[in-house]
């Protein structure tokens, strides 16, 4: 349908304009702050449910341990136990962490007409 000679014509949207330089906001950045903040938390709700476990497993039990026997309260002797699986488990993510390095040492000192 064409439009009629009385009406007026309905302006044309004009090309789009350029943006401002300034960054709309959007999702909140991750500062070193928030980071800091957010592992205290944590850090502060592992305590929390360290300090309940101690004191639901005050059971004094018998501990044999190469040799050493002894009294240890149980939540201690299981605290023990998993800090020393821990740390074992740590050592053997270092020692493959050393092995990678030291292949990817190999590979760029080795020339690519050799490899």
């Amino acid at each position: 349908m064409a439009p009629r000679p009385d009406e007026p014509t309905p302006a044309k949207p004009h090309p789009a304009a350029p943006r401002p330089a300034t960054p709309q906001p959007s999702e909140p950045r991750v500062t070193r702050a928030g980071a800091a903040w957010t592992a205290v938390i944590a850090g502060l709700a592992v305590f929390i449910l360290l300090v309940v476990f101690f004191i639901q497993n005050q059971d004094v039990v018998q501990v044999h341990f190469l040799g050493l026997v002894g009294p240890v309260p149980l939540g201690l002797a299981l605290f023990i136990a998993a800090v020393a699986g821990g740390v074992l488990v740590a050592i053997a993510g270092a020692v493959r962490i050393f092995q990678l390095r030291a292949a990817a040492r190999r590979a760029r000192r080795t020339p690519p007409s050799a490899r």
